[in-house]
């Protein structure tokens, strides 16, 4: 992700939040030394999605993540999810962890999918009153590549 990105990347958080995030949340991702944050392009450079991965010592965390409405059900947020896996296995994570409303049906599958687990659950999490399912992936020592991929 790049500064020039978070027009596009602003305009797909804003869509898909009710409680969107800022540019100025996404500039901050975007220079610390911690984040990861990442974009998924079309063909003709246009912002197709995103995705803000964050890492402490052996802990990575996925933050935030949306695919352009006109986009959803073509892929892109499972490539977003598996890039994330190998940034983590590449930077030495032992666990890559998220949060997804219980109400997102079609985002749970796929984290299973790719061998995510649940961990818990953040009850009342979000502002209008819903449960946050929190997931897991362990990465295995054993293997070279994330399963995902």
């Amino acid at each position: 992700m790049r500064e020039q990105d978070l027009e596009a990347v602003v305009a797909i958080e804003s869509a898909s939040f009710a409680h969107p995030w800022t540019k100025r949340h996404f500039l901050d991702e975007i220079d610390s030394p911690c984040g990861w944050p990442t974009v998924a392009v079309l063909p003709d450079g246009a912002v197709a999605g995103y995705l803000c991965l964050q890492q402490v010592l052996d802990e990575a965390e996925i933050l935030d993540v949306a695919v352009s409405g006109s986009l959803r059900g073509r892929g892109i947020g499972r490539l977003l999810a598996a890039d994330a896996l190998a940034a983590g296995r590449q930077r030495g994570a032992s666990v890559l962890r998220l949060e997804v409303r219980l109400s997102n049906a079609s985002a749970i599958a796929l984290y299973r999918r790719m061998g995510f687990a649940e961990a818990g659950r953040r009850k009342r999490y979000y502002h209008d009153g819903e449960d946050a399912l929190l997931m897991a992936y362990i990465y295995s020592e054993q293997a070279e590549e994330c399963d995902a991929v």
